[in-house]
């Protein structure tokens, strides 16, 4: 079909819902290789109709990277580039053009856009970027959960091309289970103690499910690890922990560990925007327009995970126009809830808080004339 071999391959159980979904979206493909790993809803045999080769086999006990190297390995040995996704993700139309354009020879892996989650309104909410398309040979996953490509080739990898026009998007079963997760992280954290993303994503997960001493243990751990060097995710322990510390009604301690993720990532929205919504559950209306301020200064939306939607939508202008109509500067007030709602013009509480915030404009400026 073009200049390279591309191949997807991937695993599944149970998503016959997705399966014509994501056939059509990879059909731009030389191959398609599947490991279902046991479905019971039809899910093979509908892939193999629409020209997938499908691989039937239990893995046990389940391992997410075990899975994915027995998926990798069903690929053709020809292949030149390597394209893992999963049956609920959907690339846009033109991706193979656009990571043929972008591939070159040698390279290791492509980085390309990956939209994780959508807001209710359809727009794009946490988007970051992804590099898991690979070169055929010298690549391993590992981690029981949240794996990752490892280079075990001779020798040094490609190096990473960026694929611009590659957009990936993520259409979940909100209904699915996460449920292993927390256990496959454990067993992730005990298999390797020393490895710094995993102890952070461990905490993590036990914020998740409320497990406040657990996740604050956990991510001082994390911070207190020598490998631990990449600000953003400390500063996300440091986030982490705060919520911890506010739930446990520590709201001293809380303030405290923002501030030091904010010192910590200064670049990043998110820990003043997590500030600016404690002090507004505080009703300290000049700390949120202190905090939101110093967030919408950054405007360069970074390419990690990292990233939160909240940060980057409507949150800032909302929580600036309560707080100035809380301080009875209502013209800003008005001001604000409309940059909120260009950015989410179907929510009814904005469209409510416009109206109350025109009554009060008017009201202010009708007094200020008699």
């Amino acid at each position: 079909m073009g200049t390279y071999n591309v191949c997807v391959y991937a695993i599944c159980k149970n998503e016959a819902q997705f399966a014509d979904r994501w056939m059509d979206s990879m059909s731009e493909a030389d191959y398609i290789v599947v490991l279902d790993t046991g479905s019971e809803d039809g899910t093979a045999e509908l892939l193999r109709a629409r020209g997938a080769e499908v691989t039937v086999e239990a893995i046990s006990p389940w391992r997410f990277d075990t899975a994915r190297n027995r998926s990798l390995e069903l690929v053709p040995e020809d292949a030149d580039i390597c394209v893992c996704t999963d049956l609920d993700e959907v690339f846009r139309p033109g991706w193979r053009e656009a990571l043929e354009r972008a591939w070159t020879p040698g390279a290791g892996q492509a980085s390309y856009q990956y939209t994780w989650s959508f807001n209710a309104d359809g727009s794009e909410g946490v988007v970051f970027w992804y590099e898991k398309i690979h070169t055929r040979h010298g690549y391993q996953w590992v981690h029981p959960v949240h794996e990752v490509l490892k280079w075990v080739g001779e020798g040094s990898p490609g190096p990473i091309v960026t694929a611009e026009g590659v957009r990936l998007d993520h259409h979940p079963d909100p209904a699915k289970s996460r449920a292993q997760y927390l256990s496959l992280l454990e067993l992730s954290v005990q298999e390797e103690p020393n490895d710094d993303r995993n102890v952070h994503y461990l905490g993590r997960e036990y914020m998740y499910r409320g497990r406040w001493d657990d996740c604050v243990r956990t991510l001082k751990k994390h911070l207190n690890m020598a490998t631990a060097v990449w600000r953003d995710e400390r500063a996300a322990s440091m986030r982490y922990i705060a919520r911890a510390c506010w739930n446990k009604g520590d709201t001293a301690q809380a303030r405290d560990w923002y501030l030091r993720a904010i010192t910590e990532a200064p670049h990043l929205r998110e820990p003043y925007i997590d500030l600016a919504v404690m002090l507004y559950a505080l009703e300290e209306w000049d700390g949120v327009l202190y905090f939101t301020s110093c967030a919408l200064s950054i405007t360069i939306r970074p390419r990690s995970y990292i990233c939160e939607a909240a940060a980057w939508g409507s949150l800032p202008h909302d929580l600036r126009s309560i707080a100035f109509y809380h301080t009875g500067a209502y013209s800003e007030a008005l001001a604000e809830v409309k940059k909120a709602l260009e950015l989410e013009p179907e929510n009814q509480r904005l469209q409510a808080n416009l109206e109350l915030m025109e009554q009060a404009a008017n009201r202010s400026q009708f007094t200020e004339k008699t």
